[in-house]
């Protein structure tokens, strides 16, 4: 039979795109620190940030009592991230920084602050009962135990390497490269769907003047590669694609403008499964887009970690201003256990989807998002999100007589 490959895409920290993406979540996490732990719950966020040729461009809404000191936000994630020299063409010491930052929309606002249910007196008055979706739309959670990450192959793989990239340069292992990095991985499944083997690796990778090809192929395979990849995984026939255009001494924001949001397959799961479209970073908590996905992923992890099925995909769908979701769809792709009709059952009863229950249940006001944006959201071993506990197996599983 023919071989059944698919690929997955990360970017390191230096990536334009991933550059814009932490300055505005740098600022979300800013004005959740500065507020009152009792004012969080009331504080908004939606900026968007592009970086380009020495200049950063910060831009949308905020409703906080807070100072967010801008400027002084977007020069240090700059500079954190390894862009500290004027000879990048990108650097948090020289670049300007503008600064367009509105109120949020009241019409937006009275939506958001009181949902449609309080509105109709379905629903209590505590502040989290409140909270209505803070846009229309749909959102996707997955969750397999392919690994331990309970993530599909080609993307798991593909972060590990991007941030091996990005530790071997900070640490000076590999002292000639610089910030911007991209890597790919072609994963060989069975027909059972199991991955077998690794068939490419590609790496893409900023570097200074001099530095040959060969020299990186070498270096990257014995000090990025191979300590990441599994080595059952790989075999005589991998295939290893090393800066492929022979050059990539110009890059970052001088080579590529970066725009928040513009990476959100990498965001998620690498294109494994389907995407509701909306992006994560810059958002606060009541924003669906963010808080719903954490949502969804958490439930799909702990389904497939009490043995539910092998593999959980589960799509919600939101109207603006509307707690409750419009939709829940549960989808094992074949692999349940037990009937999915009686699945999303024991999950509507276990869980509570509306986005003030999210936030209270997930911890979603703490000031840890600028973590989450880079090296993915989901399966991350090298932080903890809240998102990622597996706190609720034993109760799916008395629910469901497992």
């Amino acid at each position: 039979m023919n071989k059944r490959l698919f690929t997955s895409e990360s970017v390191t920290e230096g990536h334009p795109d991933k550059v814009a993406d932490q300055i505005s979540d740098a600022i979300l996490d800013e004005m959740l620190s500065k507020e009152s732990e009792q004012n969080r719950i009331n504080a908004r966020s939606a900026v968007e940030t592009m970086v380009t040729t020495g200049v950063a461009i910060v831009a949308g809404e905020m409703r906080t009592d807070a100072y967010v000191d801008i400027p002084k936000i977007v020069r240090q994630t700059i500079l954190d991230i390894g862009y500290d020299n004027p000879k990048y063409g990108f650097d948090g010491e020289t670049c300007a920084v503008m600064v367009s930052i509105d109120e949020q929309s009241a019409d937006i606002a009275m939506g958001v602050d009181e949902n449609l249910e309080t509105k109709e007196g379905s629903a209590t008055k505590e502040i989290f009962d409140k909270i209505g979706a803070g846009d229309q739309g749909i959102m996707f959670g997955y969750a397999t135990n392919e690994n331990n990450d309970y993530m599909p192959t080609p993307i798991s793989l593909s972060h590990k390497l991007a941030r091996q990239l990005s530790v071997v340069r900070k640490d000076k292992t590999l002292d000639y490269l610089r910030p911007d990095g991209k890597t790919q991985v072609t994963v060989e499944y069975d027909e059972n769907n199991k991955p077998i083997a690794i068939d490419t690796v590609l790496i893409s990778t900023q570097h200074e003047e001099g530095v040959t090809r060969d020299q990186m192929s070498k270096d990257l395979i014995e000090k990025v590669i191979t300590p990441v990849i599994p080595e059952g995984l790989l075999n005589k026939h991998t295939k290893y694609l090393i800066n492929p255009t022979g050059r990539f001494v110009l890059g970052g924001p001088q080579a590529d403008a970066g725009l928040t949001g513009r990476k959100i397959i990498v965001d998620t799961y690498g294109g494994w499964i389907a995407h509701g479209g909306g992006a994560f970073s810059g958002k606060d908590p009541t924003k669906v887009d963010r808080s719903a996905h954490y949502m969804s992923r958490y439930v799909a992890k702990n389904l497939v970690a009490a043995g539910v099925a092998d593999e959980v995909m589960i799509q919600l769908g939101y109207a603006i201003g509307v707690a409750h979701p419009v939709s829940l769809l549960i989808d094992t792709k074949g692999t349940a256990k037990v009937d999915e009709e009686k699945i999303v059952k024991v999950v509507k009863e276990l869980f509570d989807f509306r986005p003030g229950a999210i936030i209270h249940n997930l911890n979603l006001l703490q000031p840890f998002y600028k973590k989450s944006a880079a090296y993915g959201h989901f399966g991350r071993t090298d932080v903890e999100f809240p998102w990622e506990r597996l706190d609720m197996v034993q109760e799916i599983k008395a629910a469901l007589g497992l």
